[in-house]
């Protein structure tokens, strides 16, 4: 059974998931289908069938769902008996159906079209005639249930739109989004690989490396400017300490785990236990607090094989971790000082837009609901404070607290959850973290748990995306290519590669023997921001004649005055 349909264009691909399922049915009638959800802005379909789709399947298939629109069959909606239901997916052979049906209540819905019936809530359009615009995209692996001991079904993904300038349109972003694929993009520009050796492990190449260390170390500054301590936790901890956070009981499948001298010991897959070892190694007065502990924290979590995906699913990944312990009156100056840090790094450096989500408690939550409502409304009332328009995500929180979550726009309109705020009443208390107060009464501190960048593997891929590769000059992997006209101008060309390098700007001199337009393209490919073409005139009157990547010839400069342009250019980060 599917989720309810929350609005008209759901309930248009909620249909076409329908007829897709239908069509499949008539092509290959022994397929067992099993769930066919909307999902966003799109839908798909699940199937359990001994032949394997292809590409050219898709196109069978879109063929016979255009059949089946034309046709104009009428969608019935009938409310039945959960036996009769068994009774009717027995005689139409879908187990999936069936085990469906063992954990629904006496009375189900099932709805009709022509000679196809499913099991569903709807609600769905009355015919399949208004099912007009619509494309099949792709196809993929998932297990039955997201289940690894359970089937490998063939999921069939597609979208539709109730017009035909709408479906265009989404068609066109997604073609463009293809071009900006991370993997590609990270390929052509030599940035990092993932190796057969090491599914969902990444490798990141020397060019990589530097836009990972200019991240960092932006990270690093703008928390030494905010009063946050760098820390650093071990990869690998004992067993206990996982059952005691909680993690054990609610987060074991997700993790990865190891033996040292017959006992067990669980590599981490998220910081915060570690930062609660941290603060917990000394008696702090209420005169530290707040303490704001900083961590580039790499953490292993098990992701299934099908759902890795380049950066943006990975099996190790690095969290920009922070842990704050503070006072409970200093709950809400401490959420509205990280709310004015992520809008700093969201909108100010990088330019995206952002919403702003406030999730819930969860139904695996720890603790009581009194601390539950206490920490939520703390939230509630910083976003309030700070203007910050938001919605409700009802229980989707941590299991031990409730939290903000920011959903940043790239130039694609798609969003991307990354920086969170959590606020944790729990896990001081299981780790029966204290201070001393004024009357020298041990306390208990409250905690934040937050990320800007998330996880920077990921938050790396998004700015792959969003910047199409051609990053902005700071975080450029080479900032400028010297290109000398001819071998008799490699001299020169070396002279200003060290005035540049000694300025703490990243370049390289194309010495190849090659015609100085090809070289210029393929510096262009290469997203450098900045050309440095030399040659004998220049040579003479030393200067550089400078092209821009997308603005082309800028003119001849005094190199001291383009060192000076280019560097205060980086300093400002200017996108």
């Amino acid at each position: 059974m599917s989720k309810p349909i929350e609005n008209v264009e759901e309930v248009l691909r909620h249909t076409a998931a329908h007829i897709m399922a239908q069509a499949v049915l008539r092509l290959w009638p022994d397929a067992k289908v099993a769930i066919g959800p909307t999902i966003k802005n799109g839908f798909y379909y699940d199937f359990d069938l001994e032949h394997r789709f292809t590409p050219e399947d898709l196109e069978r298939i879109e063929e016979e769902m255009e059949r089946i629109v034309q046709e104009k069959l009428p969608i019935i909606r009938e409310e039945i008996t959960n036996e009769e239901a068994v009774e009717l997916f027995s005689k139409l052979e879908q187990p999936y159906k069936l085990e469906l049906l063992e954990e629904l209540d006496d009375e189900v819905s099932i709805y009709r079209q022509g000679e196809f019936v499913d099991l569903c809530r709807g609600p769905h359009l009355d015919s399949t005639s208004k099912v007009r615009f619509f494309k099949l995209q792709s196809i993929a692996g998932a297990y039955w249930r997201g289940d690894s001991k359970r089937p490998m079904l063939q999921r069939i993904y597609g979208t539709a739109f109730s017009n035909k300038k709408a479906l265009r349109e989404h068609l066109r972003m997604l073609e463009e989004a293809a071009k900006r694929d991370h993997r590609i993009i990270g390929r052509d520009l030599d940035l990092f690989s993932i190796q057969e050796e090491g599914p969902g492990f990444p490798f990141f190449h020397p060019k990589g490396m530097v836009l990972r260390n200019a991240l960092e170390d932006f990270w690093r500054e703008e928390h030494r400017k905010r009063g946050y301590q760098e820390v650093k936790t071990p990869i690998m901890l004992h067993e206990d300490l996982w059952h005691r956070s909680g993690h054990w009981d609610n987060y074991r499948e997700n993790m990865y785990f190891s033996e040292i001298d017959e006992q067990n010991f669980a590599i981490k897959p998220m910081n915060c236990p570690g930062g609660m070892l941290l603060y917990r190694r000394k008696l702090h007065s209420y005169r530290d607090l707040p303490i704001r502990m900083a961590e580039m924290g790499l953490v292993h979590r098990h992701e299934l094989s099908g759902t890795l995906h380049g950066l943006m699913r990975v099996r190790c990944f690095t969290q920009d971790d922070a842990h704050i312990f503070m006072l409970p009156s200093q709950i809400q100056s401490e959420i509205e000082g990280v709310i004015d840090f992520v809008d700093s790094v969201y909108r100010d450096v990088f330019g995206f837009k952002y919403h702003v989500e406030l999730s819930t408690k969860p139904e695996n939550a720890i603790g009581d609901d009194a601390m539950w409502d206490k920490a939520t409304d703390a939230l509630r009332e910083a976003l309030d404070a700070k203007g910050l328009e938001y919605v409700v995500n009802e229980g989707d929180g941590a299991f031990y607290g409730p939290k903000i979550d920011f959903h940043l726009e790239d130039c694609l309109g798609r969003t991307w959850q990354c920086g969170t705020i959590q606020l944790d009443f729990a896990m001081p208390e299981r780790f029966d973290l204290t201070y001393i107060d004024e009357n020298d009464q041990r306390q208990r501190p409250v905690m934040i748990h937050r990320v800007i960048f998330g996880s920077l593997e990921r938050f790396i891929a998004i700015l792959i995306e969003h910047f199409a590769g051609a990053f902005p000059t700071w975080l450029a992997p080479v900032q400028v290519q010297i290109i000398p006209v001819s071998d008799d101008h490699l001299d020169y060309a070396e002279q200003v590669e060290k005035t540049l390098f000694d300025a703490n700007i990243r370049v390289e001199t194309d010495r190849r023997s090659e015609k100085m337009g090809k070289k210029i393209r393929e510096a262009q490919l290469q997203q450098i921001p900045y050309m440095l073409i030399v040659g004998e005139k220049e040579k003479e009157a030393g200067v550089v004649s400078v092209r821009h990547r997308r603005e082309g010839d800028l003119g001849t400069f005094k190199l001291e005055d383009f060192v000076q342009k280019i560097t205060e250019e980086i300093a400002s980060k200017r996108q």
